[in-house]
């Protein structure tokens, strides 16, 4: 006979039985007979199990359908019969109906009856009605005021049973509307002296999932006093649900629950110190509660060390006690019973780093895991490599975790698991100091020539920042940054080879030594691009230093770094062709054959712009001015500004957040070469922009504007508003040239221009993020006749958008607002490119934080440049975190095409001339439609100036009539556009006619109009 089918929800499972009743099994320690109803032999559901039998036994999808078909059919008869169903009946077909809802199936009816069947007093009915609400009824549901009304009754029947049930299905919900009639209540029941002890273990692990769906819905009060002494609770599994409780709670107000730490080191105590037969009913193989254990040190790490000496003294014998049963010989030799112990030590552990105060723990702590890092368990060996990593940062432990160097070395080489080998080379990086850098150093350029491809970039970013910290003299510096190239050249960022040119230039002893090295690393046969830069960069300011050596002179340099031209991208060709001119102002005698390479017609009739440019200016400098002026134009780079390292930057960035103290600790070696004192590049004296600079630093970021001042959850957007532009760099003369000025960037090929984050990672596919809102196209208009505003508003969450344009660039400030007292975690806004729009309109976006406070903002900019006419606009997708679940939606960003519409003046005669051009059939587009908003003149006006045309007076006979011209600029093309709006004021009509030189603008345009009136 097949097993019986089981529902595990609520205090204990449901058992449905074939024709026979079957025992339900409470877990361990649920302590749950005492309250749970008998249940008769009678009770079976024989027509489900009959049902489930008939379903298992199709052959056949179809087969499957048709019985489910026949089954719903009979069921709704029976609903809709005149004969009344008693309890066991309704029971049994809407069990039958979750069964087929769980196969994959809609179901459209049954609610009512299952809401009914709260109200039975049988706990079996009972519990079916509530597991049929928890799985199919949502929060918007007609019914859900009804099924509000049972969980109070129930609530306040006092019988535990159902008060259980009404608090699981509370939890199983979870919704809003459930926070908003419940939270003020199950405080109550938690804290209440006559509740029993499963009725409070509910409670408070329903009050958890409420208060994390909405924080702002339970309310802190005289029971957050009380429920901390539940700590003190003789029911184990009434004190676990507390802790976690507690814990969250904590995070967000530590001062509430100060108290608890008193009692938390008290109960750990207790059971740390008993033996495993004390606790019989919460032993997990010979380890008592472990799951309370790691609860109550988690707990502990939400504080700083006890104040109070008595209760630091009790809680460092606790600890103590754990790393000494850890040396104990194991009880038994299952792996639940390593597990269960494991895990208190590393959480153990994972207390004595935070508290950071204790040096014998920690040092006994880094013994214990030195003891896992060559354990036949890979988790084991994981675990312990990344609780020393946060080791290593303490001053009281570095040295002792300095000590399993040569294990930690040897799991880097012999580790089959690539994620244990990633976190060896963490524990190198984060326990080299000046004593062990080159020996570190050295193992990871090693390892690199093997290493995985996923993991090479963080490792080269590792080793170049190591080198440059613990830096015992520069030439080895820069012999392990040409290393790094040679071994792993393709992911050497920009930002490690800009680094070794900033430090070059800053420091004299090492120029000399820094040309020699490059010009020795370039003579190889294959050599990486990255090479060839440096190289081109050192030679080209300091290859006089070597000069005087047959074998490095001028003739030889410029020959050498000129092999490598024609095997290099159009960005270091570039970067070579300010090197030659370089050459012409250090070395006089290579001006003529430098002069026949920029005169080549190759370089002055290149197909690529930049390197044109470049070839011309150089020449014409070259020829024109004299010694002097060149030797000024041309002189040495200055040295850079000292700023923070962009490289550790960059690791943080790749590590993710969270990773800021890891990377850059506390712990500073005192006597480390200070290179990293950090120095950015500045912009070169010889890189000149072009016509094809990048207008938008789309291939560079712009720098990043200082993030805004938080702002009260009721005012988030006040600046959006002002009548001044966001703040930013002085503008120019005109507001045409201020704009284009102002997003410029340096040409990025160039060495010397200033780092910039990298842009970000590729957007995700519109395939990758849900629909939009409903509401989108809505939002979407009000926007097309004005640049500011809010875009989008909810109980969270508040976007404001500020937007300016000038010819086909556009710029965009998007302001994310938290409205809610809790921080958004993991926020990031996208924007998305449906279908092919990413070849008609480029938008570069900044980064914006990963957290955004309760009650602040946080400001996006966003660079825009139409590169030809489009119909859809961008997607605008959010996605964060609040309260620990996952919130995303979906916006239409609100750039149109008519946001690049130049207003063009023009007279009557002109205009009517250019009018009779568009007659072509498919050049016109025009709409006859009812007014959906009062005909007022001047609102039309402002209408059609902010829809972006020039309104012309005196064209149309009709004074009444609106006449406007403009151009649509795009990168591509410019495409003119003539309109005209008649209304008809009796009949609150209009007719609008627009003519263009291309048909799907024209059809666009007049849509997108037409729906603002």
């Amino acid at each position: 006979m097949s097993l019986p089918l089981v529902f595990e929800w609520g205090p204990y499972p449901i058992s449905v039985g074939f024709g026979r009743s079957e025992e339900a099994v409470p877990w361990p320690g649920a302590n749950t007979t005492a309250i749970m109803p008998a249940v008769s032999k009678g009770d079976g559901m024989r027509g489900l199990a009959v049902f489930i039998s008939d379903i298992r036994n199709c052959k056949s999808k179809e087969a499957e359908i048709k019985r489910i078909n026949k089954e719903l059919a009979n069921i709704r008869s029976k609903f809709k019969g005149d004969k009344a169903l008693d309890g066991y009946s309704k029971k049994k077909y809407v069990c039958k109906l979750l069964f087929i809802f769980l196969l994959g199936h809609d179901i459209d009816f049954g609610h009512m009856e299952a809401v009914n069947l709260l109200s039975s007093n049988k706990y079996t009915e009972k519990q079916i009605g509530y597991l049929f609400i928890s799985v199919l009824v949502n929060s918007n549901s007609e019914l859900i005021r009804l099924i509000n009304n049972a969980i109070k009754n129930d609530l306040a029947s006092r019988n535990p049973t159902f008060m259980c049930l009404a608090l699981h299905c509370i939890a199983n919900v979870g919704s809003r509307e459930m926070g908003e009639a419940f939270a003020a209540d199950i405080p109550r029941i938690l804290v209440a002296g006559d509740s029993m002890d499963s009725v409070k273990q509910s409670a408070a692990l329903c009050l958890l999932r409420l208060y994390k769906a909405s924080p702002d819905l339970v309310p802190m009060g005289e029971w957050t006093a009380r429920v901390v002494h539940l700590l003190n609770d003789q029911h184990m599994g009434v004190v676990t649900a507390a802790v976690s409780l507690i814990t969250c709670l904590c995070k967000k107000n530590p001062d509430d629950f100060k108290t608890c730490i008193s009692l938390a080191v008290s109960r750990l105590s207790r059971i740390v110190s008993s033996a495993s037969t004390d606790l019989q009913d919460y032993t997990y193989y010979f380890v008592p509660a472990p799951w309370l254990s790691v609860k109550l040190l988690r707990l502990l790490q939400c504080y700083p060390p006890p104040e109070d000496a008595a209760v630091k003294g009790r809680l460092v014998e606790c600890l103590e006690t754990v790393l000494n049963k850890a040396q104990e010989p194991p009880k038994s030799k299952k792996v639940q019973h390593s597990n269960a112990k494991n895990a208190i030590l590393f959480e153990t552990i994972s207390l004595i780093i935070h508290y950071d105060s204790e040096p014998n723990l920690l040092v006994r702590a880094c013994n214990q895991l030195g003891q896992f890092l060559q354990h036949r368990e890979t988790n084991l060996r994981y675990l312990a490599l990344e609780s020393m990593c946060m080791l290593a940062s303490s001053e009281f432990s570095h040295e002792a975790v300095k000590t399993h160097i040569d294990t930690v070395i040897n799991a880097l080489k012999t580790e089959r698991d690539v994620s244990v080998r990633q976190r060896a080379a963490d524990l190198l990086y984060a326990m080299c100091d000046r004593s062990n850098a080159k020996q570190i150093v050295s193992e990871m350029l090693r390892y690199l020539e093997t290493a995985d491809y996923a993991i090479r970039e963080e490792i080269v970013l590792k080793v170049a920042i190591l080198a440059e910290k613990y830096a015992v003299d520069y030439s080895w510096y820069v012999d392990t940054i040409l290393n790094l190239i040679r071994i792993a050249g393709d992911y050497v960022s920009e930002e490690v080879w800009y680094r070794v040119l900033q430090i070059v230039t800053n420091r004299d002893d090492v120029q000399g030594y820094a040309a020699k090295t490059v010009f020795e690393a370039l003579q190889a046969p294959a050599c990486h691009e990255n090479m060839v830069k440096v190289g081109g960069y050192i030679l080209g300011e300091f290859g006089n230093l070597i000069a005087g050596d047959p074998r490095s002179s001028p003739p030889v340099q410029f020959s050498l770094l000129h092999s490598k031209f024609h095997l290099c991208s159009v960005a270091t060709r570039a970067l070579l062709l300010s090197t030659y001119i370089k050459f012409i102002n250090l070395f006089p005698e290579t001006k003529a054959t430098i002069q026949g390479v920029l005169r080549a017609g190759s370089q002055l009739r290149n197909a690529d712009v930049e390197l044109q440019q470049r070839a011309v200016e150089y020449l014409t400098l070259s020829s024109v001015a004299s010694t002097d002026v060149l030797a000024t134009v041309l002189e040495e780079m200055p040295p850079f500004p000292e700023r923070e390292s962009s490289i550790l930057a960059k690791l943080k960035r790749k590590k993710g957040p969270g990773a800021g103290s890891a990377l850059d600790d506390g712990r500073r070696d005192p006597s480390s070469n200070d290179i990293n004192g950090g120095v950015e590049p500045t912009p070169s004296t010889v890189s000149t922009p072009s016509p094809s600079a990048d207008l938008l630093g789309l291939r560079a970021a712009p720098p990043p504007a200082a993030p805004p001042a938080p702002a009260s959850a009721g005012n988030l957007l006040v600046d959006v508003f002002s009548d001044g532009p966001p703040a930013q760099p002085s503008l120019g003369p005109t507001p045409e040239q201020a704009f284009l000025s102002e997003l410029e960037q340096p040409a990025p090929e160039s060495p010397m221009a200033l780092l910039a984050d990298p842009a970000p990672a590729a957007d995700p596919g519109p395939e990758d993020i849900g629909p939009p809102i409903p509401e989108a196209d809505e939002l979407l208009n009000k926007f097309v006749c004005k640049n500011n505003g809010v875009l989008f508003e909810n109980q969270l969450l508040q976007i404001g958008v500020k937007s300016e344009f000038r010819q086909n660039l556009g710029r965009m400030y998007l302001f994310y607002g938290n409205k809610t007292s809790v921080q958004f975690q993991n926020f990031s806004p996208t924007v998305v490119h449906p279908g092919d729009l990413q070849t008609h309109l480029a938008v570069q976006t900044k980064r914006v934080a990963a957290q955004v406070d309760g009650g602040a903002q946080v400001q996006q900019v966003l660079n825009i440049e139409c590169l030809r006419d489009f119909l859809t606009p961008p997607l605008l997708s959010v996605r964060f975190r609040y309260g620990g679940a996952p919130q995303s939606l979906t916006l239409k960003l609100p750039v149109t095409i008519n946001k690049f519409f130049q207003p063009t003046e023009m007279a009557a005669q002109d205009f009517f001339q250019r009018w009779k051009q568009l007659s072509l059939p498919l050049q016109e587009a025009q709409k006859i439609f009812k007014a959906n908003h009062p005909m007022d003149a001047e609102v039309t006006k402002a209408k059609l100036l902010g829809f972006g045309s020039a309104l012309l007076d005196n064209v149309d006979p009709n004074p009444e009539n609106f006449v406007g011209a403009g151009i649509i600029q795009t990168k591509a093309l410019q495409v003119g556009c003539l309109l005209r709006l008649e209304p008809n004021a009796q009949a609150q009509m209009y007719r609008l006619t627009l003519r263009t030189s291309k048909e799907p603008v024209s059809r666009h345009l007049c849509e997108l109009l037409a729906q603002q009136f």
